[in-house]
C-alpha cells in the first residue's frame, strides 16, 4: 500500500512539475533589493516542500528562491510567496 501511495505521489509531482515547465517563461526576474534572490515556480510534494523549481518572472512565481551552499553542495532555499 505504501509503494502504491508513493508511486501516486511521484506521478502527481511529475505532472505538476511538467505543467510548471510548460507554463513558465524563459526569463527570470530578480527580486528588487535582493541581488541573490529570484522568482521561481516550484512543484511541491504532499507536505508542501518544494521539490523542483524553475526560474520565472514575477507574475508566474510561486516562490522566492536563492542558491545556498550546504554540506552536500549547492542547494536552493525557497519561501512561498
Amino acid at each position: 500500500m505504501k509503494s502504491r501511495f508513493a508511486a501516486l505521489a511521484a506521478t502527481f509531482t511529475l505532472l505538476v512539475f511538467a505543467g510548471a515547465i510548460a507554463a513558465s517563461p524563459a526569463s527570470a526576474d530578480p527580486v528588487p533589493g535582493s541581488p541573490n534572490k529570484f522568482y521561481a515556480s516550484c512543484a511541491v510534494d504532499l507536505s508542501g516542500v518544494p521539490v523542483g523549481c524553475l526560474e520565472t518572472d514575477e507574475v508566474h512565481a510561486t516562490h522566492i528562491c536563492q542558491y545556498v551552499m550546504t554540506g552536500f553542495g549547492l542547494g536552493l532555499d525557497c519561501i512561498q510567496r
